[in-house]
């Protein structure tokens, strides 16, 4: 069957199967998927406005006791080479946060046995009498699931608890592939495909709403990347947990998984393109120009992104498997650009606090920090 059946039938409103994917996957057609996944992310957002946000990634901690394959950010428990960042340092990181126009805190770190859940309702609550307005876009859903573990809690607890507490929402890291053979084979202490999927569900329930992400590259089949898009659009069917989805590649490079051959731009373009078209029920897709460059980032929004993320002021666990790509606000705005749109920022929940007019550049910049 030719690929232009199955864009043809997204065009028209109808949802594609799981084997619809896998033969996009298979196809070479990149461009076409690629400019129908455009059409379809300009029904959801028919003005030619790119939005971002301007944040900063805290990682908190690096003990981890997870020891996925592909991390070459965590240290074991009682490393030497391990931190828990003082309460004095966070706050100074989100006050230059704020200094520049930042909005969100994406806070996250390993999973640390050592760390209940009263250190992290504590330095919630000391965030929020600090910094009332700034945006707790933080922990994932391993993390999550730690906390409960040694706080003999559930998750459901857990959530509440930090909500009450000061958490806004929670990112989707960790999500991987959302199949068990992937996740056996790469991160086999990790939180399985179901836990990752009731964490969001219940974060939804006690009033928050997440992200969902995916990442490529683990030698994982055309049918796993399939199966995760259904787990994924089923969760939001039945919650709508998620406001946006962020895919991305391996980063094989200082990881125990060197032995993979780290996928192309080209299939990054694919996937995200592909993730449009099956995802009819998410409406804000982000570029993860973090992994993939500026240039890649650009060109992600023709190919059904809408967002290009956050600044990022700080970022840690990319860059530890040798993979940073930096922009600060105003080459954000010149990309957006670039691509013949205009650029806009915007809070976590997709509201947008302001657009830049023609040739405006942003008065306050940053040096993107590690």
């Amino acid at each position: 069957m030719s690929i232009d059946v199955i864009l043809n039938r997204a065009l028209d409103g109808e949802r594609i199967s799981m084997d619809d994917a896998v033969k996009l996957y298979e196809s070479d057609e990149v461009e076409k998927i690629g400019e129908v996944a455009n059409q379809i992310m300009k029904k959801w957002h028919p003005d030619p406005v790119t939005t971002f946000v301007i944040g900063r990634n805290v990682n908190y901690t690096n003990f981890c006791d997870t020891y996925c394959s592909f991390c070459a950010f965590y240290r074991p428990p009682n490393s030497k080479e391990g931190y828990v960042l003082d309460n004095e340092i966070i706050f100074r990181k989100i006050q230059e946060t704020i200094d520049v126009g930042g909005t969100e805190i994406l806070m996250q770190g390993g999973t640390n046995p050592n760390l209940k859940l009263d250190y992290y309702t504590d330095l919630l609550k000391a965030i929020k009498e600090r910094f009332p307005n700034i945006w707790m876009h933080s922990f994932s859903p391993a993390e999550i699931w730690k906390i409960a573990e040694v706080s003999n809690l559930s998750i459901e607890e857990v959530l509440s608890e930090l909500h009450k507490a000061g958490l806004d929402s929670m990112p989707g890291g960790g999500a991987e592939i959302l199949t068990e053979e992937t996740r056996l084979r790469v991160s086999r202490l990790k939180v399985t495909w179901e836990q990752w999927i009731d964490s969001m569900k219940v974060s939804k329930k006690v009033g928050m709403h997440g992200t969902a992400t995916m990442v490529i590259g683990f030698g994982e089949s055309y049918e796993e990347r399939a199966l995760h898009m259904q787990r994924v659009r089923d969760a939001q069917d039945e919650t709508g947990c998620f406001t946006a989805y962020i895919s991305w590649l391996l980063q094989p490079e200082n990881t125990a998984l060197r032995k993979y051959k780290k996928l192309t731009a080209r299939d990054y373009l694919k996937n995200v393109a592909i993730s449009r078209i099956f995802l009819d029920n998410i409406k804000n897709f982000q570029s993860s120009w973090v992994t993939m460059g500026p240039e890649v980032g650009k060109l992600s929004l023709e190919y059904g992104c809408n967002d290009f993320g956050s600044t990022m002021m700080e970022e840690n666990v990319v860059s530890a498997a040798n993979t940073t790509h930096k922009v600060n606000t105003n080459q954000i705005l010149q990309l957006i650009r670039e691509a013949g749109k205009i650029p806009a920022q915007r809070d976590t929940r997709y509201n947008i606090i302001r657009t830049f007019e023609e040739n405006e550049s942003a008065e306050k910049d940053f040096i993107m920090q590690n």
